[in-house]
């Protein structure tokens, strides 16, 4: 049955509606799930998957952080270490509250659905996935990591990790961190001890991306650039920055497809 694109996006219209539009938290959340669910798209195209399946990764786009409206109301922040892991949370809310029947009346990928969803934000995807899965998971993960690169420079740091401008500009990076960073994989969260520890991790996403297409959107788009390109006062980060920039243009160069 083919997905009614139409339907979906009200469904999730009327869902967020829910929600105070008029805060900053909570509009960046609605912008970027449909710019996650445009990427999700392209990255399925560059595929040559068939239609059916291209409507399959958008519509992974457009549910995957329908728990962060939640996670915002109950808790006030988008730090999955300081509330609730937001990636169940949205799995609970479409597929245990039944959300899901608002989108779509085919219940065949339900289980496809809720997997790509709950695991979108893992730091590892389980073992055992079967292909077709797995590639919806890796496709929405790619998606969404690419799309945050872009949220962690349009919006203010205040507003995404509440935390003040001035105390990321004089803030020292973890020496654990770094060593992610320079063994070319994402942070994990538990290493993250100051905020800039949080440009070091989202910048370390593009190591892990899966599809090509998923890093000509990444050398296209600049976004990575601008998030190392903000101004520490701390020396010993400005120098780490620096070095940092160098690094992943030189990954960058030797990665990205002709």
């Amino acid at each position: 049955m083919p997905l009614d694109r139409r339907r979906a996006r009200q469904a999730f219209a009327a869902y967020a509606a829910r929600y105070d539009a008029d805060d900053p938290k909570v509009k960046l959340k609605i912008d970027h799930t449909y710019r996650v669910a445009a990427l999700c798209e392209r990255i399925a195209a560059s595929l040559d998957l068939p239609p059916a399946e291209r409507d399959l990764a958008w519509l992974c786009g457009l549910l995957h952080d329908i728990g962060r409206f939640e996670q915002l109301r109950r808790y006030g922040t988008f730090n999955d270490a300081q509330s609730i892991d937001h990636a169940a949370m949205s799995a609970r809310v479409l597929f245990d509250e039944g959300h899901i029947a608002e989108y779509l009346d085919d219940r065949t990928q339900d289980e496809m659905l809720r997997t790509a969803v709950a695991q979108h934000s893992a730091y590892r995807l389980p073992d055992g996935l079967d292909a077709r899965t797995l590639q919806f998971c890796q496709i929405l993960r790619d998606a969404d990591k690419v799309d945050i690169l872009r949220v962690n420079v349009e919006t203010p740091m205040e507003e995404i990790y509440n935390v003040s401008t001035e105390a990321l500009q004089q803030s020292p990076v973890s020496p654990a961190v770094l060593q992610a960073f320079y063994e070319h994989h994402c942070v994990l969260r538990s290493l993250k001890q100051y905020p800039a520890d949080n440009v070091v991790g989202h910048a370390s996403l593009v190591f892990e991306l899966c599809y090509p297409e998923s890093l000509r959107a990444v050398a296209e788009q600049g976004w990575l650039w601008k998030l190392l390109d903000r101004p520490f006062t701390d020396p010993d980060t400005a120098r780490a920055m620096d070095a940092l920039r160098a690094e992943l243009r030189r990954w960058l160069a030797a990665h990205l497809p002709a």
